[in-house]
């Protein structure tokens, strides 16, 4: 049973930084999953923030975070982090780890983000 485990979320004040981090099992490797993270603020659907190639080398980031936000992984610990700075108040939300492969998508638990002005 594939798990994605969210960590690293908490309250920060704007202009700080934060860093996620997801913890991916139940799979020998991840090494073919595109992985990715997604944010839903209340009241509003979930979106799209950023996603990593299988391989790592190809990113790419809502025009919202871009500039500010960075996506990683690491193949052999199956790990996908996500370094956020600059931190606005509209980017208060529960952000969630996805991984896709093929017609395969599994989702964590999510990490709640509060930035307070």
């Amino acid at each position: 049973q594939v798990q994605l485990v969210e960590s690293g979320g908490g309250l920060v004040q704007a202009g700080g930084s934060l860093r996620l981090s997801c913890a991916a099992s139940g799979r020998r490797t991840f090494s073919s999953y595109v992985m990715g993270w997604f944010r839903q603020a209340p009241g509003k659907e979930r979106e799209f923030v950023a996603v990593i190639s299988w391989s790592g080398g190809s990113t790419n980031y809502a025009d919202s975070v871009k500039g500010r936000f960075t996506i990683s992984r690491d193949i052999a610990k199956n790990t996908v982090s996500l370094q956020m700075n600059s931190l606005k108040p509209e980017d208060t939300a529960v952000y969630y780890c996805n991984a896709k492969y093929g017609p395969e998508e599994y989702w964590g638990q999510g990490t709640q983000v509060t930035v307070s002005s």
